[in-house]
């Protein structure tokens, strides 16, 4: 089962998650045409939108691809890996 997240940035509207990063940071994408990337962070109060070229944010996700891989968790690498199909190639 997949669940869809969404969060409203203040300039650039709605943004799709692509991945969570940490334990309170998440990968996001401007939803329609997936040309602005963001790492939100979230804590109590404040939500904190951290700008990313799309290079960065390739990163981050082969680093995450990378990290579930050595961890086993195979399922989680597959439905990361076709969001990372979709978006990056």
């Amino acid at each position: 089962m997949t669940t869809e997240t969404y969060i409203n940035h203040p300039t650039f509207g709605l943004l799709y998650r692509l991945c969570l990063i940490d334990k309170n940071e998440e990968l996001f994408t401007t939803l329609y045409a997936q040309r602005l990337f963001f790492k939100v962070k979230v804590e109590q109060r404040e939500t904190f939108f951290e700008p990313l070229t799309r290079s960065e944010a390739k990163l981050l996700m082969e680093s995450k691809l990378r990290s579930l891989r050595s961890n086993g968790d195979w399922n989680a690498y597959k439905q990361m890996n076709a969001m990372y199909q979709r978006t990056f190639q």
